[in-house]
């Protein structure tokens, strides 16, 4: 199986009912729309706090089911999907990283990468520490991950999560804690590994846009 499509239909978090034509739900381009994500498209969402970024990402990951409408993958609604499909979809077809990065903080950099890594077998160690040293924190390796900045955290998190196959990648506000020159290190990195699996990015902003080429933009 690949995946081709991602389809939102009149998607709505439960917690926006009744607030149908009020914003934020007005104004929204991804909120009861019909919007089809493509394999090998880039697309940008942006929106404001609180409007549900972070929400959608955890739908299409399959993490949360508090909305109404559906969700599809090559047209079958995701709600339908047993747990093991979720498992291979989650290893093999659907990367993640989430705006909280969900690092073990007493294990290092490298070890935090490599409990997925080792669920999938998708890069060397050789690979991985050139992902680092490309990111310029490949002498944190072996840092336990409480101390390492903000900034060094949020990077070995975008390492982590290329370190697995994927027809999309979800990247929820990946570049917030880093300055424009690691924006575009970041992007260029991210736009290699997507486009060498001809796979879709998926990314949020609430005003720290990652620098890639867009297929579509929406307002959420």
């Amino acid at each position: 199986m690949r995946l081709d499509t991602i389809q939102l239909r009149d998607v709505l978090p439960c917690v926006f009912r009744g607030a149908e034509t009020e914003p934020p739900v007005s104004r929204s381009e991804i909120w009861l729309r019909d919007v089809t994500l493509s394999r090998g498209g880039v697309y940008m969402i942006e929106a404001e706090s609180g409007t549900g970024k972070s929400s959608l990402c955890s739908y299409i990951y399959g993490n949360r089911g508090d909305y109404e409408g559906s969700i599809l993958f090559n047209g079958r609604d995701i709600r339908s999907f047993s747990v093991k499909e979720w498992c291979d979809l989650r290893c093999r077809h659907i990367a993640l990283l989430p705006q909280e990065m969900r690092l073990f903080p007493e294990l290092t950099a490298m070890e935090n990468i490599e409990i997925k890594n080792r669920l999938t077998s998708c890069k060397s160690r050789e690979a991985i520490l050139a992902m680092l040293d490309r990111l310029e924190i490949a002498h944190k390796a072996d840092v336990v991950a409480s101390r390492l900045s903000i900034g060094q955290q949020q990077r070995v998190a975008i390492v982590r999560a290329l370190c697995q196959p994927f027809d999309f990648i979800l990247l929820d506000e990946p570049v917030s804690h880093l300055d424009a020159r690691n924006n575009g290190v970041v992007a260029s990195l991210v736009a290699e590994e997507a486009s060498s699996r001809g796979a879709g990015v998926i990314a949020t902003s609430v005003g720290y846009a990652i620098s890639l080429d867009v297929t579509g933009k929406y307002s959420l």
